[in-house]
């Protein structure tokens, strides 16, 4: 099987980054390619790399409760940039009642805090190989 190759993106102001460096570790160790874009990024800048980076999935860590508007932006940028088919997935303080709403918008999984990585990774692996 190829290396999966994961972005994992720090979308708006949210200055906080362990939990997104700790997945991409995790992730990494799975044997994952990991693309890390850093913090502060727009959903331009994400969809962007997302696509010249040709990645698999897309892992947005979010706690500054901006979620409902950041995670539809992106989703909006990678179908203008030809990236429909990356599915992307959402980590970090989402409140329940919004999840549904996420995953109607398009976001393959919402890991919140406490997630294991372990369950992370083989949702990635299933969406991505199909399996």
């Amino acid at each position: 099987m190829k290396k999966i190759r994961v972005l994992i993106a720090k979308p708006g102001l949210d200055g906080h980054d362990r939990g997104a460096k700790v997945v991409a570790r995790a992730l990494r160790d799975r044997g994952f390619e990991v693309v890390y874009t850093g913090l502060h990024q727009t959903p331009e800048q994400i969809a962007a790399a997302a696509v010249q980076e040709g990645v698999d999935a897309v892992g947005l860590s979010i706690l500054s409760g901006s979620h409902l508007t950041l995670v539809p932006r992106v989703l909006e940028q990678l179908r203008e940039r030809g990236g429909e088919d990356i599915p992307v997935f959402v980590g970090g303080i989402i409140p329940a009642e919004d999840i549904q709403t996420l995953k109607e918008a398009g976001v393959m999984e919402v890991f919140t805090p406490g997630s294991p990585t372990s369950r992370i990774a083989d949702a990635i692996i299933s969406t991505v190989a199909g399996e």
